[in-house]
C-alpha cells in the first residue's frame, strides 16, 4: 500500500476508534481495508482497554452544498431522487456491494423511502447528522455503522424495525416471503455474530433445564426460512416481522421456553410446532 494511502487510512482509523497511530498501523497492515480493520479492533477487548483517548479538534460541520453536489452526481437524470442505477454507482464508489448489510443502517440514517432509492432531504440531513460530506468520510462512517449495527442492541432494533417499511412496496401491508428472507439473511447473522441480537436471560419462573438451554441460533433461523417456504402463505406481516425479533431473543434452541398462551402471531405458533417436531426427529 503506498505511504500516502497508508497515512490516509491511519487517519481514518484513528478518527473512528481513538486508537494510537501504532495500533492503527498494526490493524491496517493485517486487515488492509479500513472498515475490516475497525471491525477487528472493536472485536478485540484488550485493544480497546489499552487505547488512550485522544483529543482531536472539532470537525467542521458537513457542507450542504457538497452533499447536494454528490446527490446530483448520483440522481436519476430524469427524476428528483437517486434510484437503483445511482445507488449501484454510489456503492461502487464507496467500495461496498449493494447487498451489504451496512446499507440498511444507511437507509435508516438517511430515511430512505424504498430499496435503492434516496430522497434529497434525507440524503442531506442524514449525512450531515453523521458528519459526512465526501466519499472518504462516508467510507469511514460505513465501517462505524457496520460495527454499531452488529454490536449495539438498541441500534440494531431500530434498523431492524425500520427495514420492514423500507422493504415493502408502496400500498402493501406485508412483504413477500422471499423478500423477508433476504433481509433476515442480512440482518440476523450480522447481529448474532456481533452480539446485538442475544437471548434475554430467562426469568425466575423458568426451570434449570430451560435456563441451561442453548439460545436460538443460525440453524434455527434456517429452519424458520424452510418453514416459511413450505407453509408461510403469501407474505410476512409487520406484526410477524416485529415480533420475530422478540421471539429470537426469548426462545431457546429446543423451543422449551416458548409460551403457547402468549400473544405471539399464529405464524410463530405454527413454526414452534414445526420446529419441535424437528428437534424430536434429531
Amino acid at each position: 500500500m503506498p505511504d500516502r494511502k497508508m497515512e490516509d487510512n491511519i487517519a481514518q482509523f484513528c478518527g473512528v476508534t481513538g486508537a494510537s497511530v501504532k495500533e492503527a498501523k498494526k490493524y491496517l497492515e493485517k486487515y488492509k481495508r479500513v472498515d475490516i480493520a475497525v471491525d477487528a479492533y472493536y472485536g478485540d477487548p484488550s485493544a480497546i482497554a489499552s487505547a488512550t483517548p485522544q483529543r482531536t479538534p472539532a470537525a467542521p460541520a458537513a457542507s450542504t452544498s457538497k452533499l447536494n453536489a454528490l446527490f446530483d452526481k448520483y440522481k436519476d437524470p430524469d427524476g428528483t431522487e437517486i434510484t437503483v442505477d445511482g445507488t449501484i454507482a454510489l456503492c461502487a464508489d464507496l467500495g461496498v456491494e449493494p447487498e451489504d448489510v451496512v446499507l440498511l443502517a444507511v437507509a435508516y440514517e438517511l430515511k430512505s423511502p424504498r430499496v435503492g432509492e434516496w430522497g434529497r432531504t434525507g440524503w442531506v440531513e442524514g449525512w450531515k447528522a453523521l458528519g459526512c460530506d465526501s466519499l472518504p468520510a462516508m467510507k469511514t462512517t460505513l465501517g462505524r455503522l457496520r460495527t454499531k449495527l452488529g454490536q449495539d442492541a438498541d441500534y440494531f432494533h431500530k434498523v431492524y424495525t425500520r427495514t420492514f417499511d423500507f422493504a415493502k412496496s408502496e400500498g402493501q401491508r406485508s412483504i413477500g416471503i422471499d423478500t423477508a428472507t433476504a433481509f433476515w439473511s442480512l440482518l440476523l447473522p450480522h447481529a448474532m455474530t456481533g452480539g446485538a441480537l442475544t437471548r434475554i436471560p430467562p426469568g425466575d419462573d423458568n426451570n434449570a433445564m430451560q435456563v441451561d438451554a442453548p439460545p436460538f441460533g443460525q440453524e434455527q433461523v434456517q429452519w424458520w426460512f424452510e418453514f416459511l417456504a413450505e407453509k408461510g402463505g403469501k407474505g410476512v406481516s409487520k406484526d410477524t416481522w416485529n415480533m420475530f425479533y422478540d421471539f429470537i431473543r426469548s426462545i431457546d434452541a429446543r423451543f422449551e421456553t416458548y409460551d403457547m398462551e402468549a400473544a405471539w402471531p399464529s405464524t410463530i405458533d405454527d413454526f414452534v410446532e414445526y420446529a419441535r417436531e424437528r428437534v424430536k426427529a434429531s
